[in-house]
């Protein structure tokens, strides 16, 4: 039985018979079920006939991210960990030319459920666990045993890599500290709970972007404090160029304060 995915959002359901009645995850209010097209569904055979893989060198990593755009459009990082790597967040395409260009991954770690994507094939094709919050454990559309959920405020991975739970965006939202990017400065990968936006001097915080709803500003104020304990130079967002070299905690902590300012006038 295939195992099919979601057009919009990009999430790879269970396998079975027939496409699912609906994706729950777009017809939450922080993503939608496009309007002019309606739910549509594909498989990964499908998906990599008209898709392929872009695996190229994001700043001082490797990402990679589907071209032509699908769904939602991010890219993953490919993260040192020792002598090993780290998938940070993911993408829904998997394929052998994938596989190939990456090589050996020992986890998967996913900011929040709008990247589950196609996180168990990956998982599968690499052998490797997949690290999720579990206060976003009812967004998991495929269940496998290579997920492992992880409670808490932190779950520290060794060798310099630490999850830290946010929220915001999601009760489970969760960033990456690399302790060694930026030549031993840190660095944080956040997917779009951190969202890096085209003015690179400041970030956003957002319950939903595509729809524009704001978080409170007690959330944003926790979440960057939850951040001051971590020393990072650069920052990592969600899609392809969304990097911030240099400077990046001071932004973060300004955007506090002007999302703040904005949001109570």
């Amino acid at each position: 039985m295939p195992a099919f995915i979601c057009q919009a959002c990009g999430t790879q359901f269970a396998p079975s018979e027939q496409p699912p009645p609906a994706c729950p995850v777009c017809d939450d209010e922080r993503q939608y079920v496009p309007h002019d097209t309606g739910q549509r569904w594909t498989t990964l055979e499908d998906l990599g006939r008209e898709h392929h893989n872009r695996v190229a060198p994001e700043h001082d990593l490797t990402a990679v991210g589907t071209e032509p755009r699908f769904a939602i459009g991010q890219r993953a990082l490919v993260v040192p960990w020792g002598t090993r790597c780290l998938l940070w967040d993911c993408v829904t395409l998997v394929d052998d030319a994938t596989a190939a260009a990456v090589g050996a991954l020992q986890a998967i770690a996913i900011s929040h459920p709008h990247y589950y994507s196609g996180m168990v094939e990956w998982a599968h094709r690499f052998g490797c666990p997949v690290y999720l919050h579990a206060d976003d454990a009812r967004w998991i559309m495929r269940p496998d045993p290579a997920v492992e959920l992880w409670h808490g405020e932190r779950k520290e991975l060794g060798d310099g890599l630490t999850l830290v739970r946010l929220g915001g965006h999601f009760a489970g939202g969760t960033v990456l500290h690399w302790a060694g990017g930026a030549g031993g400065r840190g660095a944080l990968l956040s997917g779009d709970i951190v969202q890096v936006v085209p003015d690179r001097t400041h970030v956003a915080f957002m319950y939903s972007y595509p729809n524009l709803i704001p978080l409170p500003v007690a959330t944003v104020g926790r979440m960057a404090a939850a951040l001051e304990p971590y020393a990072f130079e650069d920052l990592y967002g969600a899609w392809w160029d969304s990097v911030i070299a240099g400077g990046a905690k001071d932004v973060v902590r300004r955007s506090a304060l002007r999302y703040a300012r904005a949001i109570e006038g």
